[in-house]
């Protein structure tokens, strides 16, 4: 009696386990509490995936629920999310989303700022309006850009007083050059007068003769007309100077001077301070370490981090008491299947599933070397095959079923495999569809049971429809 009594014990244990870690699941999911649903448009969506999460005044508030791609350039991606109604009120009809980043290389959210009082409250459905992010990388750039702008202004400043100090050395140089010539040439009108007078030279003898008596008498006076011209010419430039220093200009042009070199200091102080910040932010630290090595480091710790958490989980899935709670809630690996395992489990061949049946005479083109390749009237085939879909394309699982209706068995698996791969690689990059969603069977010739279809050429698009 005792024995029965430990086993259902244990057997109370362990339902009461299961079930309290599916209320803390449910309740980290916010499962039960009740959400307002709301719509944002973004021109750019690098990052954000469905399942990100969402703040409110930088508080944790719900998810990303999808998102719908827009059907040419100018339009923008238009994101669903919901929040928990509990916060509903500190959003308004003002509000604005943008998008964080958790650290440096951490996941991206959005983040919904609160709106003002003035502003009504938001409604269900309503749709707020979206800031694009900024890259690092813009601002790197827009700093570069910069720092080229200080070197250039620096140059130009360097050239503008070297050229000033050459006009003003040029300047004071005409100035004395002129006053010595002035100097000059009335020192030797004064001593041919008086060598006149004196009779002196060949000058002097020549005035004793009275026919050139007249001559030299004018001559003399002309001479005295030049040397009072040349006084007055002097005086003029004396007086210039006069005026040029009483008004200060050499001090100024010398406080010109040391203020244009200042600034040039000031630049060249300036841009030194924005290329230490630069060698601070790019440099080694006091380990010697980079920033670039530190940023791998963490890399490198997240994926080690990601793949034993992905570890874990997969190891849950297996287990015999909560695997059916994972089957039901959409956790599957698709990268996993067999044909076998996928013909054999009805969730994934479930005949009202969404199934697009494309030919290998609309999709393929063999080369001269008999490889298949998807041709550009392929991928307009595949294009009209999911248009349909819409935004489910984007949240809904996807299996690409490849078929190949040929004798030989090795021919069949091979081709048929790499029919399903080169749809596969067409839709995850036409879409950007997360590689983990969207999966590729050999399925050789034989779709499962209970389809339109006993045998195929050609592929099968398929969007699973997965209990949750």
């Amino acid at each position: 009696m005792n024995r029965f009594m430990m086993v259902g014990l244990f057997v109370i244990a362990g339902l009461a386990l299961f079930t309290t870690g599916l209320f803390m699941i449910g309740n980290r999911h916010e499962a039960w509490a009740r959400h307002v649903e709301l719509y944002t448009d973004f021109s750019d969506v690098s990052g954000i995936v469905p399942g990100a999460k969402v703040q409110v005044a930088g508080m944790d508030a719900g998810e990303v629920l999808g998102m719908e791609v827009p059907m040419a350039p100018p339009a923008k991606f238009r994101v669903k999310l919901r929040i928990n109604e509990k916060l509903s009120g500190l959003v308004r009809t003002d509000s604005v989303v943008t998008v964080g980043q958790e650290g440096v290389v951490g996941n991206r959210f959005l983040e919904i700022g609160a709106g003002s009082a003035q502003a009504s409250a938001v409604a269900t459905g309503a749709t707020l309006k979206g800031t694009e992010p900024t890259d690092l990388s813009a601002l790197v750039e827009l700093a570069k850009g910069t720092i080229v702008n200080l070197d250039a202004t620096v140059h130009n400043a360097n050239n503008l007083v070297t050229n000033a100090n050459g006009l003003i050395t040029s300047v004071a140089g005409n100035l004395n050059a002129t006053l010595d010539k002035t100097k000059l040439t009335v020192s030797n009108a004064n001593d041919v007068v008086t060598g006149l007078k004196e009779g002196r030279g060949p000058a002097g003898m020549l005035l004793r003769d009275d026919a050139l008596a007249d001559q030299v008498r004018q001559a003399v006076a002309n001479a005295k007309n030049a040397t009072s011209e040349l006084n007055r010419t002097a005086e003029q430039a004396n007086t210039l100077m006069s005026e040029l220093q009483s008004k200060g200009l050499p001090a100024k042009v010398d406080d010109t001077v040391k203020e244009a070199k200042n600034s040039v200091a000031n630049l060249n102080a300036a841009s030194a301070q924005v290329r230490q910040a630069i060698a601070d932010l790019t440099g080694p630290d006091g380990d010697g370490v980079t920033a670039a090595s530190t940023i791998r480091e963490s890399l490198l710790n997240v994926n080690v981090a990601t793949a034993n958490i992905a570890d874990d989980t997969e190891a849950l899935k297996h287990n015999f008491l909560i695997r059916g709670f994972f089957n039901k809630r959409g956790y599957y690996s698709l990268a996993g299947l067999t044909p076998d395992q996928y013909r054999k489990d009805r969730s994934f061949a479930a005949p009202n599933s969404d199934r697009a049946w494309l030919t290998a005479d609309q999709l393929f083109h063999a080369k001269a070397d008999g490889v298949e390749e998807l041709t550009s009237e392929g991928q307009s085939a595949i294009n009209s095959a999911v248009k349909g879909y819409g935004g489910r394309i984007l949240e809904s699982p996807i299996m690409v079923e490849g078929y190949a209706d040929t004798d030989d068995t090795d021919a069949r698996v091979a081709l048929s495999r790499r029919r399903a791969i080169l749809v596969r690689n067409y839709l995850q990059g036409r879409f950007s569809l997360d590689s983990a969603k969207i999966g590729a069977l050999a399925m050789e010739n034989r779709p499962p049971d209970g389809l339109t279809h006993s045998t195929w050429d050609g592929v099968a698009i398929v969007l699973l429809k997965l209990k949750r």
